[in-house]
């Protein structure tokens, strides 16, 4: 078993505690951490939202909430001790004259960590921050976390992150991605940079295109109301495309500090190549899916599932995009970007396709390309594509077989956290390193608002696709065109 290292005593207050991202990911990340000795019997874990709810009431969802994510037999004793760390408060938390003074009283008077985690709706960002420095709550050790999106475009991010640097410093800011946090992600790292065997492959002079996928079966599923004004774009490419397509292009940093990666990633998205609305129908697809059959479920469409006010929406549930980076490691190299809902599976992986050898030797089939791919859910792992002769007699065929690390099957005595977890220590030690900086949040949204912009501009065609597919056909051409393909997740036979 993995041996974790306890962290420092802290305090945490969840904003909108009794929401899904509380639900499902916050309480149950603290409980593994608590049941892996890595949170003391001294921290305080406390719960705000706007509802009325008894001490009981609130033990018993938090229970609900953590149960499901245990393998075996749910460890009984080790919540009651971790329950003796809970405690609820009806709040309003963009009022500073609300009861913070029965808050405060739950909280250490050490100068131990004091984590304030929003998870609610970024508008209320601002707000909250403000009136937890006239409460009085914030100390040298505060520290504040903001889920994804900051804002739904430049200048709205730039409105956020004014607002919380006025209360916070910059030091004590944690802006959440979670896909940072998945062992496949932080992999990336290790894989580049302490390997030698790949780094000298790592450009236009041996990678012929790169593909990142987020796919998800699943729809909107009562978020309507937030994806309807934001779409696949503001939810999924301008954080967590453009973060892994980071990682993957950065030039090696002189340090895994804070400053050093974020430094390096910054130079990624102001090297991205733009767009403009004479060319952009070449670039780019955007389209919303119809009803359809998911896992052998009929499916309604998106626009079935929206209150009537929405019906006419031409939200984009699927974009796929062919961007380029604009320096000496990777100009001539298409970087192709996919995300969608209502998909054919939920997959996301990067797909790193290097060229074929320059001359073929072995007739067909000979020249196939290795391909790196890196899974990152739902089965985190690599695979390296190798060509290699097929056992038998007579003439030479070769096939292309997979190099396979497996998370789950190399490490399978091993448990290792999931990327909440293993974030929201991180933000107890105070490590920056994998949150995204501010001059980070501000090059992503400046690329992404010229893709938006660009759209307008053009009257970008909405394309469609039927629910439980890879999205539309246009996908496909916007590779075809260059005599490329998405990679499908099989292996040529």
């Amino acid at each position: 078993m993995a041996e974790f290292v306890p962290v420092e005593p802290f305090d945490i207050i969840i904003f909108g505690v009794t929401g899904d991202l509380s639900r499902q990911k916050l309480l149950p990340a603290l409980f593994h951490r608590y049941c892996d000795g890595q949170i003391d019997d001294s921290c305080r874990i406390i719960g705000v939202a706007r509802g009325a709810m008894e001490d009981a009431a609130f033990l018993d969802m938090v229970h609900d909430s953590c149960a499901p994510g245990v393998a075996e037999e749910f460890p009984e004793a080790q919540w009651q001790r971790f329950a003796k760390l809970l405690c609820y408060y009806e709040i309003d938390a963009t009022d500073a004259n609300a009861d913070w003074k029965a808050v405060e009283k739950e909280l250490a008077t050490d100068g131990r960590p004091r984590i304030f985690y929003l998870a609610v709706a970024p508008h209320l960002y601002v707000p909250i921050c403000e009136a937890l420095r006239d409460a009085g709550l914030r100390h040298d050790a505060a520290r504040v976390v903001l889920e994804k999106p900051i804002g739904s475009d430049l200048q709205s991010a730039d409105e956020i992150n004014t607002g919380v640097g006025a209360v916070f410093e910059e030091r004590n800011i944690f802006r959440m991605d979670h896909y940072l946090g998945k062992e496949t992600v932080q992999n990336l790292l290790i894989l580049r940079f302490a390997n030698m065997l790949f780094e000298p492959l790592w450009s236009n002079r041996s990678i012929d295109h790169i593909q990142i996928t987020v796919a998800e079966s699943l729809g909107v599923e009562g978020r309507d109301a937030y994806y309807d004004s934001a779409g696949a774009v503001r939810d999924i490419v301008q954080n967590h495309l453009l973060q892994l397509l980071c990682l993957i292009a950065m030039e090696p940093p002189n340090s895994l500090d804070a400053e050093n990666v974020r430094g390096e990633k910054i130079k990624v998205l102001r090297a991205l190549k733009g767009f403009e609305a004479e060319n952009i129908g070449e670039q780019t697809v955007r389209a919303q899916y119809n009803a359809g059959h998911v896992d052998e479920n009929r499916v309604p469409g998106y626009l079935d599932a929206l209150p009537d006010n929405l019906k006419n929406s031409r939200t984009e549930t699927y974009a796929a995009i062919k961007t380029e980076i604009a320096n000496w490691r990777w100009a001539g190299v298409p970087f192709y970007l996919r995300t969608g809902k209502r998909m054919a599976e939920r997959r996301s992986e990067i797909v790193i396709q290097f060229k074929s050898t320059p001359h073929n030797l072995f007739g067909e089939g000979g020249n196939q390309p290795n391909r790196l791919v890196l899974r990152l859910q739902p089965d985190e792992g690599m695979q390296l594509y190798m060509q290699v002769k097929e056992p038998g007699p007579g003439h030479m065929s070769l096939r292309s077989i997979p190099l396979d690390l497996s998370y789950a099957r190399s490490f399978s005595a091993v448990k290792y956290p999931d990327a909440y977890e293993r974030l929201l220590m991180d933000v107890v030690r105070g490590n920056l390193a994998l949150f995204m900086g501010q001059e980070e949040v501000r090059a992503a949204w400046a690329w992404t608002d010229e893709l938006l912009s660009a759209w307008d501009q053009a009257g970008q065609k909405l394309e469609y696709y039927a629910a439980g597919t890879d999205g539309p056909l246009q996908a496909s051409l916007l590779l075809d065109r260059d005599g490329r393909a998405w990679w499908d997740g099989v292996s040529a036979e």
